[in-house]
């Protein structure tokens, strides 16, 4: 499964941007169909996403799209709308409980079937923009087999600042919970690439990248970006450098040279390295190939 070290929104009532959005170097691409679309534009909308989903992925890009909330009674249509074997994923807003995710999962089922795509081919992955669904991580991963990715919102004056209260800072110490908590209930779920969006400021570059850095040490494994100035930031941050790569093959050299003597453990770089820190330079490496 391939990491998404960027994720970028593009407005699912413009053509022209969807269709230029594929130079921007970013792992995914969301066709936006709720926010970022007027309600007057929202129907005519449906077939030009579905039109740049068909184009895009010949390109090579992975593409999901972002349909409008069952409180809008806007899902189905857009399913309708928008649904093709090209499409990666659907992502669903507000969804809160397994019961939310079952439901899309059913839709998506019908909509397979009656379409000729094989069922659960399409990923639903989680947004969490709510207090609700940030508590809920865990549980709506594990039953629910189409949730592969979970991405937290922890950005400013958005859904989730609104939901959990908390006033945003460059620093970002009132969502260090959040974060942490996501990580930790993604990989108990076995969800290995969890992401995140937390910077929204366009022009302050400097600090996108200590953002991205943060995330990063925090267990992310990529981010969702407002800007396509993000992408490069954000994809050089999210992939192993090549002193890391280095490292990490130097460490497995020593452990196999280790192996050979009959020893478990050996001093590498001033530090003890023992089979557990072989496995993560192994995960290290693949997720550097990934990338």
């Amino acid at each position: 499964m391939k990491p998404y070290r960027s994720t970028l929104f593009v407005p699912g009532n413009r053509a022209a941007w969807m269709e230029k959005a594929v130079t921007y170097g970013a792992d995914c691409l969301i066709l936006d169909l709720e926010d970022s679309v007027p309600d007057q534009e929202k129907v005519a909308a449906r077939p030009l996403v579905k039109a740049a989903i068909v184009s895009l992925k010949a390109r090579g890009q992975a593409v999901n799209v972002r349909v409008n909330p069952f409180a809008t009674g806007l899902t189905l249509d857009d399913l309708e709308g928008i649904l093709c074997p090209e499409l990666d994923g659907v992502a669903l807003p507000k969804v809160e409980t397994v019961a939310d995710m079952r439901e899309l999962d059913a839709l998506l089922t019908h909509l397979e079937k009656r379409m000729g795509i094989s069922p659960g081919t399409i990923e639903t992955p989680l947004g969490c923009e709510t207090a609700a669904a940030m508590r809920n991580i865990y549980e709506i991963a594990t039953s629910c087999p189409r949730v592969k990715r979970v991405s937290l919102s922890a950005g400013p004056g958005g859904d989730a600042a609104r939901a959990i209260g908390y006033i945003w800072s460059k620093e970002g110490m009132e969502t260090l919970y959040l974060r942490s908590r996501t990580v930790l209930d993604c990989r108990a779920a076995g969800i290995r690439y969890p992401t995140v969006s937390s910077w929204w400021n366009i022009k302050d570059l400097e600090g996108l990248e200590k953002d991205a850095r943060w995330n990063r040490q925090l267990g992310f494994r990529g981010q969702t970006v407002m800007h396509p100035s993000h992408v490069p930031i954000v994809n050089r941050v999210f992939t192993p450098s090549a002193e890391e790569i280095a490292y990490y093959e130097g460490l497995i050299q020593a452990m196999e040279e280790a192996r050979k003597r009959g020893i478990a453990a050996v001093t590498y770089k001033g530090d003890m390295v023992d089979e557990a820190m072989a496995k993560t330079a192994h995960e290290m490496l693949a997720l550097a190939r990934s990338a």
